[in-house]
């Protein structure tokens, strides 16, 4: 980030790792996710903040974009066809969007059982029950979950198909940039990915910043990335007409 980019900061908080977070992100605004540590994870959640029966489509993201992962020009869409927000720019080339979150059985399994009654804000956190904690403060709940995109994290297929989690891939310093082309609902849990196969429970921070955006230009290399996306940025312009 610039230092000009940076007097414009309207918003800045670090999240804890394991820990959970909501806002929504205003039309014309980027949302900047940074890893502070390496080796972060960020599972999110979208939702249109007007009206959160529209909401983040993985399907639709994928298919309309011909693509398995996400990459810096891509877009996230709606399951309405519009586009909630445009990934203008990252520095690691992928963010995984069909793992999903962990669960408490998983957590479980893996790391054993640490309550809050025994360890207070220490306990062990898993992404899904993380995720509907903070929905419920919008009104939200399991009905409203949906597909995650696990920002920072990788996965790789095998000569038989299986699914890899990608060590290191995220280092310190990695940032992804999210501009609102719509007032979003951003809902994220900073726990570790399902599939990381580390030992210990891993707990990695992240810096948040919200700044105001650009206008979008027909140039956008987002809007450009392919004819479908020039679409959908027509769609979504309509919707506030």
């Amino acid at each position: 980030m610039s230092a000009t980019e940076r007097q414009t900061i309207r918003y800045e908080k670090v999240v804890a790792g394991g820990w959970n977070w909501s806002h929504i992100v205003k039309r014309g605004t980027i949302l900047r996710i940074e890893d502070i540590e390496g080796g972060a994870n960020v599972a999110a959640l979208f939702y249109n903040g007007a009206n959160t029966t529209e909401r983040y489509n993985m399907g639709d993201t994928l298919k309309i974009q011909h693509i398995s992962f996400l990459k810096q020009g891509q877009c996230i869409y709606s399951d309405m066809g519009r586009i909630l927000m445009s990934l203008v720019e990252e520095d690691l080339g992928w963010h995984d969007v069909i793992c999903g979150v962990s669960d408490a059985a998983l957590i479980a399994k893996r790391f054993g059982d640490k309550p809050y009654q025994e360890a207070q804000n220490d306990f062990y956190r898993n992404g899904y029950d993380s995720l509907l904690i903070e929905l419920a403060k919008h009104g939200l709940g399991r009905r409203d979950f949906t597909e995650t995109i696990n920002f920072f994290s990788k996965v790789a297929v095998d000569d038989e198909g299986n699914l890899g989690f990608v060590e290191n891939h995220s280092k310190a310093g990695a940032f992804v940039e999210l501009r609102a082309e719509m007032d979003t609902l951003v809902v994220l849990d900073t726990g570790m990915h399902s599939l990381n196969p580390a030992s210990n429970y891993l707990r990695k921070p992240v810096r948040l910043t919200i700044r105001p955006a650009e206008p979008v230009q027909e140039d956008d290399p987002c809007r450009l990335f392919c004819p479908e996306n020039e679409r959908g940025f027509i769609n979504t312009a309509d919707y506030f007409c």
